[in-house]
């Protein structure tokens, strides 16, 4: 008997519905299967428990039955190529015949939402591929394994003791040899297990109900699981595909919290495509538009537990890019405080700062920068002796740049959102203290996977942090003096 259940049989199924009904081979051999349903079940040489133990195995292995001896099943593991005896207690003898599909797919509800049963469930709904008629298979399959495969990637993903290491590497391993592809990719000084995806393209294919094909989408376009290396030029087209995925699942009749996680993750996808547009040069003021609706369409009220990073990553992710959205105002600073840009050298934005005796052939001051520019963030203060610029140098990543007059001359500094290994974030003005001496700021960052929001006075000399709070009510000075135009615009206040 060859790859038992291998989910190569799912093509076959899929396109055999698709042409005309027909019942998916049966396997070669009268021989029939055992699954394992417990992990580091003995194989044994003979039927005795003091037999010399040949391999380990794992739930969801899937065995070739040949005998029986006492309490013991004579078997044969083609994964392994080895022969033996395992107790019949520890494994479950399926049928495959198209009559008992049913049963199997009941298998299948139970285990999908069973945590640490996931290579089991995969060899289940294996065998009910391989047992159901083409045209009796529809997308509920799919979504199972799919969720089963996932939840599993994720598992080997996450923080984990020690003891947990051989379990999981075991069952990623049963998986593999049904065919469910996974990858490892290193992010942020983590490795993580993502799973390919096959079942729920399928759905995504399939006629599917709401539900099923927003679990779909929401796997098919997680963030953690692109690959690092992928050119600028590819992360546009495949952020494109993770749009249209999100967009085709229909809203109407979801529960809240699903509801909530769609829109999340379209703000989190359109914000990119924005910024990726900018770099090209295309208009990118519907994407960012479309970023801020998907994320005030959040209903916080529907918002579950553990959708709370997942929001603020989206927030953080919108408020980078929120320029984009904004229009570019041709007003001057009542003191004549200006930014104008050139081009220079080849990728470059060359920012000349002018007032109304310097213009942009003998600018104040002149900085280039590979980032993108947003001139219309451009404020200045009411004694023509400080501006603030935002500048994006990458997707989710803004920084506030910062002129002001020392003395006779003018000098350009940057605040980063933060200076502790931040992952994604953005720092933004927010308004300006009378005397010009202090400026507002707010930012929101991730570091180590947890969000931090602040709002902040700073001292416009050397930009240290005076004071700062996690609300700005909690400031009076903040509170007094923020910016109304910042305060209509900005996602911090969300």
């Amino acid at each position: 008997m060859k790859t038992m259940l291998l989910i190569a049989a799912l093509s076959a199924s899929v396109a055999a519905r698709a042409a005309e009904p027909a019942k998916v081979p049966a396997l070669p051999g009268p021989n029939p299967t055992a699954i394992v349903v417990i992990d580091q079940a003995a194989l044994r040489a003979a039927p005795r428990g003091s037999a010399q133990q040949q391999v380990v195995l794992w739930q969801g292995d899937s065995l070739e039955v040949r005998g029986h001896r006492l309490d013991y099943l004579q078997v044969y593991d083609h994964r392994r190529e080895r022969a033996g005896y395992v107790r019949a207690s520890e494994v479950r003898i399926l049928s495959l015949r198209t009559g008992d599909a049913a049963g199997l797919l009941a298998v299948v509800r139970f285990l999908r939402d069973t945590p640490g049963a996931e290579a089991l469930g995969i060899a289940y709904a294996a065998a009910y591929l391989r047992a159901a008629p083409a045209q009796d298979i529809d997308a509920e399959a799919f979504d199972a394994l799919g969720t089963m495969a996932d939840r599993l990637a994720r598992r080997a993903s996450s923080k984990r003791r020690r003891a947990d290491d051989a379990a999981i590497a075991a069952h990623l391993e049963v998986v593999a040899y049904y065919g469910v592809a996974m990858r490892s990719l290193e992010r942020d000084g983590r490795v993580h297990v993502c799973y390919d995806g096959d079942a729920f393209r399928r759905v995504m294919a399939l006629p599917a109900d709401a539900q099923q094909k927003a679990r779909a989408a929401l796997a098919l376009t997680r963030e953690e699981c692109i690959d690092p290396a992928t050119t600028p030029f590819e992360r546009a087209s495949l952020d494109g595909w993770r749009a249209d995925v999100l967009d085709r699942v229909p809203r109407a009749d979801l529960p809240g919290y699903l509801k909530n996680r769609l829109r999340m993750r379209a703000a989190a996808v359109w914000s990119s495509l924005a910024f990726e547009r900018v770099r090209r040069g295309e208009p990118a003021t519907e994407a960012a538009a479309r970023a801020l609706q998907e994320l005030t369409g959040v209903n916080r009220q529907e918002l579950a537990d553990d959708d709370l990073a997942a929001y603020s990553d989206a927030a953080v992710r919108v408020g980078a890019v929120r320029w984009a959205a904004e229009p570019v105002s041709a007003r001057l600073a009542t003191t004549g405080l200006a930014v104008k840009t050139a081009p220079g050298q080849p990728g470059e934005t060359c920012i000349r700062l002018v007032d109304a005796k310097h213009g942009e052939k003998a600018p104040l001051l002149q900085r280039c920068t590979y980032g993108t520019v947003w001139t219309n963030s451009a404020r200045a203060n009411g004694t023509g002796t400080a501006l603030t610029l935002a500048v994006q140098p990458l997707d989710a990543w803004r920084e506030m740049w910062v002129f002001h007059r020392v003395g006779d001359d003018w000098t350009v500094d940057v605040v980063p959102p933060a200076g502790d290994a931040p992952e994604i974030g953005y720092v933004e003005f927010a308004g300006w203290v009378p005397g010009g001496r202090k400026l507002l700021a707010a930012r929101e960052v991730r570091i180590g996977g947890r969000f931090s929001r602040t709002f902040e006075v700073l001292d416009l000399a050397t930009l240290a942090i005076d004071k700062r709070a996690d609300k700005p009510s909690s400031l009076s000075t903040f509170y007094r003096w923020q910016d109304p135009l910042w305060k209509g615009q900005t996602v911090s206040l969300r």
